[in-house]
């Protein structure tokens, strides 16, 4: 008798829902093909966003209501390192005032994991057989790194893809300057960071940008478009799925 499947949840993310949805199909062959049962529950917004704001009743009343749609499964996956670290880090600290709550927000931190992460350090994944000869340079985003500690797994499974040829950036843990409401705050001091990872992107002579998180790779290809260079960006997800007939992000080819 076989095991039965780990039942997961899959946080789309606001931004895979409204700008990139291949970003949520790609989820979802990875995850199938790592053996899970996916179900992607009605849900919200993860409250992020109002946090980030200050405002914290808003971040709480999205976050019950992420809570309850997200209860109930084995594990909750996002493709998402900045999503992922608000319902794993954020969540808890929201609600220490309100032990049911803080409670049920506790255990979802338990349960929730960014996919790469997931893929390789819960499920054993070595990925899917594919090919893409190209030339590649992989973003780390700030919440993957910093907040979750998300290195070595996506170098892990990308390493699996057959004649994929990674060039490190010379600044890797450098931020690119999206930060969420960051970008809107401080324009001036956003436009010099992502103009510097723009420039280090190109100097590695990728054609193809990954990452994990979509905000990063929006406002890479905007600047690396608006630059000149004929650098591609993608989520890495959709690279390790093989779904690469969607344009590039920000592209149309």
């Amino acid at each position: 008798m076989e095991p039965e499947r780990p039942h997961v949840a899959l946080m789309v993310t606001c931004l895979v829902d409204m700008m990139r949805p291949s970003i949520g199909f790609a989820s979802v062959k990875l995850l199938e093909e790592a053996g899970c049962r996916v179900s992607v529950p009605r849900q919200s917004c993860c409250g992020q966003p109002n946090l980030n704001g200050g405002d914290r009743d808003g971040a709480r009343a999205m976050a019950r209501q992420m809570i309850e749609a997200l209860e109930g499964h084995d594990h909750v996956v996002v493709p998402s390192g900045s999503c992922a670290g608000t319902l794993i880090k954020d969540y808890p600290r929201l609600f220490e005032d309100d032990p049911e709550w803080h409670d049920r927000a506790g255990a979802l931190a338990a349960r929730t994991h960014e996919i790469i992460a997931f893929l390789v350090d819960v499920m054993g994944f070595s990925g899917i057989e594919s090919r893409l000869p190209s030339r590649i340079t992989y973003h780390d985003s700030c919440s993957s790194l910093r907040t979750l500690g998300i290195r070595e797994q996506p170098r892990q499974l990308l390493g699996h893809v057959d004649g994929l040829e990674l060039a490190e950036l010379r600044e890797p843990e450098v931020c690119c300057g999206f930060g969420g409401t960051f970008c809107v705050k401080y324009p001036e001091i956003s436009n010099r960071m992502v103009s510097d990872k723009a420039a280090d992107v190109a100097a590695t002579g990728a054609e193809l940008v990954l990452g994990g998180d979509l905000g990063c790779l929006l406002n890479l290809a905007g600047r690396l478009t608006r630059e000149g260079h004929p650098i591609r960006a993608r989520h890495v997800v959709e690279v390790l799925a093989g779904q690469m007939e969607t344009p590039p992000i920000g592209g149309d080819k």
